[in-house]
């Protein structure tokens, strides 16, 4: 994951690296999904997410598209 100042600046990056630019979202929104996804990691009940779960958590954050597809 990178962090970039605004969408001209990802587009600029991508010029000069020769990489596709894959999904952009504000970070905030990559707190919210950190929170989301670690928030029960330390319990002794934690397991691992169901494809189908992982998904549905990208979809209650707003995370669709391609890039958040899981098959």
């Amino acid at each position: 994951m990178l962090a970039f100042r605004s969408e001209a600046h990802v587009e600029r990056w991508c010029e000069q690296t020769g990489l596709e630019q894959g999904a952009a979202f504000p970070l905030g929104t990559a707190w919210r999904l950190a929170d989301a996804w670690y928030r029960d990691r330390l319990s002794r009940s934690w397991r691992r997410r169901t494809p189908l779960e992982a998904q549905a958590v990208f979809e209650d954050l707003g995370l669709t598209g391609h890039f958040w597809k899981l098959g």
